[in-house]
């Protein structure tokens, strides 16, 4: 066996299984800055995701994103069973069905497992977003159809070799198709069910609903931020030392200088700092350089994390004064800073890094890679949302997607699984009646 075959399949492995523990984080994260009422179905959603992505990636996915076939779409490969992949050789003679891989010589299963790790986290970004009032079922339902559909077709576009890639669309780690995908998928289910109930009053004034704890909150960031050092790093998908190196350094600046940036944003505009707004700060800084963590400097590194910083604590509070009700900051984070974070290769990417394509507006290459950029964040956006809206329309009219207001106001841990995440913890009974709770519906 070639020592770089065995080097490039330990690095991507090892990588992957640092995606995959990715899961934990975002189960963290999000039952963290959620009520105690709904602990236990945020980890449910978050645990059975990634078993949903296992099969439906495997089923149809890695195929339709992967295989050969038309520039929107993969047709060959499913099952992984559909021909000789060019693992551990390349060259024409061993593309097989999988030709878009071949510029990687790891073994076809190691590629699956690492694809497989990046669908799963885009499917459980829409677990927080939904977070709340959504049946249990349901939302398996779509996530079905995001791991098996949506994601692998955008993802066919971008890294199948289709025709966003053709055109010299740049998403190195998955700004836009990992984080974009979730987000735009979040946001047509936030339409789909409305707000939770007494989020919002009359006069469009927003009540905060706070987390029930937020240690649990920041174990997960901390989590999610180790994830990140396989995410990006890994997407080499060989053991290339500068380049791991720098990624690993880029990503890691605009991480911490989002964190301060949206700690002193935050400090300004509500009076003191927000733990929450700091935690999505440095997860806003990971989606940001996750799609030029291997085209841009450190100096710029730092420039996107502390916009992204701001930009996360400005989308937390416009979402609200709109009334999209985002529970756990997931839009915010993961749409907001995964557009921008795209648009970044077109302004910061240095040619030095981008053989064969222009470099960003900043550092001589014009509009050109910005245009591009553009162009398949537009794309994206209106395949991804349009397909996850008739998708949450679809199951609203079929099994129905929201529960019912009792179940809401009591807690979807009874409601939908029968148990508690702290049943020995004795809680507040709600100050407030079902004839009540029907009285303001009726005004």
């Amino acid at each position: 066996m070639d020592p770089k075959v065995m080097a490039d399949t330990m690095w991507t492995l090892v990588t992957a299984m640092l995606v995959f523990f990715m899961n934990l984080g975002f189960a963290c994260v999000e039952t963290g800055f959620c009520r105690v009422k709904n602990s236990t179905n945020i980890l449910s959603k978050n645990f059975i995701v990634f078993a949903v992505s296992t099969i439906g990636f495997w089923v149809l996915g890695y195929g339709l994103m992967f295989g050969n076939g038309t520039p929107f779409l993969g047709t060959e490969g499913l099952l992984l069973l559909g021909g000789a992949d060019n693992s551990p050789a390349t060259g024409e003679a061993y593309k097989g069905v999988y030709a878009s891989l071949n510029w990687t010589g790891v073994p076809l299963l190691a590629k699956f497992f690492f694809q497989l790790v990046f669908c799963g986290t885009a499917a459980t970004i829409v677990s927080g977003c939904v977070a709340e009032r959504i049946k249990y079922f349901s939302f398996i339902a779509f996530s079905f159809v995001i791991t098996m559909l949506i994601y692998p077709i955008i993802g066919h576009w971008i890294w199948g070799g289709g025709w966003l890639a053709g055109k010299g669309f740049l998403d190195f780690a998955g700004s836009t198709q990992v984080h974009s995908i979730g987000g735009w998928a979040g946001l047509a289910g936030i339409l789909a069910l409305g707000p939770r109930y007494g989020k919002y009053n009359k006069d469009g004034s927003a009540n905060p609903i706070p987390g029930h704890n937020l240690s649990l909150g920041l174990i997960g960031c901390f989590v999610l931020w180790l994830g990140w050092f396989g995410f990006n790093p890994g997407s080499t998908m060989a053991a290339d030392v500068e380049a791991i190196s720098r990624i690993c350094i880029t990503t890691n600046t605009a991480a911490a200088a989002a964190m301060l940036s949206a700690t002193v944003l935050s400090t300004m505009l509500l009076g003191k700092p927000d733990l929450g707004m700091t935690i999505n700060g440095c997860l806003a800084g990971l989606v940001a350089i996750t799609a030029p963590c291997a085209f841009v400097s450190v100096m710029s590194s730092a420039i996107i994390g502390v916009i992204a910083g701001v930009l996360v604590v400005l989308a937390v509070i416009g979402f609200d004064k709109v009334k999209v009700d985002d529970p756990v900051g997931a839009l915010a984070v993961h749409l907001c800073n995964g557009v921008f974070g795209t648009l970044c290769v077109g302004l910061f990417a240095e040619s030095q890094w981008t053989p064969g394509q222009a470099a960003g507006l900043f550092f001589g290459g014009g509009l050109k890679q910005l245009m591009i950029q553009l162009q398949g964040i537009g794309a994206v956006a209106l395949f991804a949302f349009l397909t996850s809206y008739a998708a949450w329309w679809l199951l609203k009219v079929t099994m129905g997607i929201r529960v019912s207001i009792q179940e809401e106001i009591e807690g979807l841990d009874i409601g939908e699984h029968g148990q508690t995440t702290y049943p020995e913890f004795v809680t507040r009974k709600p100050a407030y009646s079902y004839v009540r709770i029907a009285e303001r519906i009726a005004e």
